[in-house]
């Protein structure tokens, strides 16, 4: 796949880059995908809910009725789940909800997620994006010429740069991450890739595998 190379200001440079055919190109595998997300998403659950059981519960032991003759079921203590206040049954209890997943299955994954928004036309590639000085004003600048001001944006870079990063802070549903970090659910999360042209050639070399 060919894709012209915009400079920050929207306008094409007259430049363009071939894109690997075997990351940006094959035929996205949904359940790859699905599996990827599902990884990324309880991997970074707390797993902390806790709720009393029975015999956690700081009450008395106290009969509080007569075992026959009250006209109903037996009673138990305050601690019986069926009362105000008792246990509670089946809740939940601190867990880890992490599972692991084939280095194989994350890479299919990967290369599907950029394939889909390659055929979706939804990846620009920009030939640098340099800012004087972190400024939030100067961001919103890019995205309004790119023509994706509103919409959820992710920056790709090749390493992390900080002037980048605090400028898009504070623009909600833009994000700014590495190759390195660069995962499935921050592309699928997206409507639109912004590779630097520097970054293609990092995220060759790692998800070509």
């Amino acid at each position: 796949m060919e894709l012209s190379i915009l400079n920050q200001a929207g306008v094409a440079t007259g430049k363009k880059i071939q894109l690997n055919d075997e990351i940006f190109g094959i035929e996205p595998n949904d359940h790859a995908i699905y599996l990827d997300v599902k990884q990324f998403l309880a991997n970074n659950r707390q797993g902390t809910a806790k709720a009393k059981q029975r015999s956690e519960n700081a009450h008395s032991t106290r009969k509080l009725g007569r075992q026959k003759g009250g006209g109903g079921a037996r009673p138990g203590d305050l601690k019986s789940p069926v009362r105000v206040g008792g246990g509670t049954i089946f809740g939940p209890v601190p867990r880890d909800y992490s599972f692991k997943l084939n280095r194989k299955v994350k890479q299919l994954a990967r290369r599907s997620a950029l394939s889909l928004r390659a055929k979706n036309g939804q990846i620009i590639v920009l030939d640098a994006l340099n800012f004087d000085a972190p400024k939030t004003k100067a961001m919103a600048e890019v995205l309004a010429k790119l023509n994706v001001t509103g919409k959820k944006v992710l920056f790709v870079l090749p390493e992390n740069n900080a002037t980048v990063l605090k400028s898009a802070n504070n623009i909600q549903r833009t994000n700014v991450t590495t190759v390195n970090e660069l995962n499935t659910y921050a592309i699928m999360n997206s409507n639109a890739v912004v590779l630097l042209e520097s970054a293609v050639p990092a995220i060759e070399a790692t998800f070509n595998a």
